[in-house]
């Protein structure tokens, strides 16, 4: 498994194309200067009405499929 770490900070109105038709797939640059593309729906969970903010964790599989996704902090 690879682990990557992101720390995001986006409005609200932007994170409002996580929700629009044919934006299933977003692409992050991690700490590390990596792009990491996953579905969008990993990132819905932590939209609030301030938008996306935070440090977050992903961890892929041997297959490149999310294991997890999650805030830390």
């Amino acid at each position: 498994m690879k682990t990557y770490y992101f720390s995001l900070a986006a409005s609200y109105d932007y994170c409002e194309r996580l929700y629009l038709t044919g934006s299933n797939t977003v692409v992050l640059k991690a700490e590390t200067g990596e792009r990491v593309q996953l579905p969008s729906l990993n990132l819905r969970p932590f939209v609030t009405r301030l938008g996306l903010n935070g440090r977050f964790r992903l961890i892929i599989t041997s297959d490149n499929k999310v294991h997890s996704f999650e805030k830390i902090n």
